[in-house]
């Protein structure tokens, strides 16, 4: 009798990792798709992880059996810090980080035996990560914030790149100055449609008192 409930108990906990892996197949799947710092074998690896340690804390922690569990989130916060990083104009990986979180989540769900749970978490970190990806281009498209940084000769062109981005219908806030052997370099934050952004840039191009300008 005995041998059979060790049976059954090893059965089940196999049958959790390879749920566990699938899940964090799914989400890496997404995430590899998107050329993104951490692909499908980390998430596979921090599902499968985060499954065996809760299903391991479960066995060995009788008398507290969280102690382990816990731990888990505390590692997958330095594993998840490892992907952020700064941008030009603005911090990286912050949904990568934050995806890896979730799925070592999903992956102590089914650890834990509650596998339906499991199963809709992953569903909605796929639906956040994809679907919701439109609501964000559609917010983007329309509400566009570029830093740009515009190499000119002298001061009174200020009130030229002004003009011009009123012109386009950009609001604008100068950010910093810099002076470097006789040129301006005047730093903008513009906020606008993206469409106004792509037709100033073509402006820019063609500008002659605009000397550079980078974004």
């Amino acid at each position: 009798m005995d041998f059979l409930q060790d049976h059954y108990a090893v059965t089940n906990e196999l049958l959790l990792i390879f749920i566990s892996v699938i899940l964090g197949l799914l989400i890496g799947a997404e995430r590899e798709y998107r050329n993104k710092s951490a692909g499908l074998r980390t998430f596979i690896l921090v599902c499968f992880g985060s499954c065996l340690f809760t299903i391991l804390s479960i066995k060995i922690g009788v008398a507290n059996p969280d102690r382990l569990a816990a731990n888990i989130i505390t590692g997958i916060g330095f594993l998840g810090a490892g992907v952020i990083f700064k941008g030009d104009n603005k911090i990286d990986g912050i949904t990568t980080a934050t995806t890896i979180w979730a799925t070592a989540s999903i992956g102590m769900a089914v650890g834990s035996g509650y596998v339906y749970i499991s199963l809709l978490g992953t569903a909605l970190v796929l639906l956040i990560l994809s679907a919701l990806t439109y609501l964000q281009n559609f917010i983007d498209n329309n509400h566009k914030i570029r830093e740009y940084r515009i190499g000119i000769t002298k001061s009174d062109d200020i009130r030229h790149c002004e003009e011009i981005f009123q012109r386009y219908h950009l609001k604008y806030m100068m950010i910093k100055q810099q002076y470097t052997q006789g040129n301006l370099t005047v730093t903008w934050r513009l906020t606008g449609k993206n469409t106004r952004h792509e037709e100033l840039m073509r402006y820019l191009i063609d500008d002659p008192k605009i000397i550079a300008y980078q974004f």
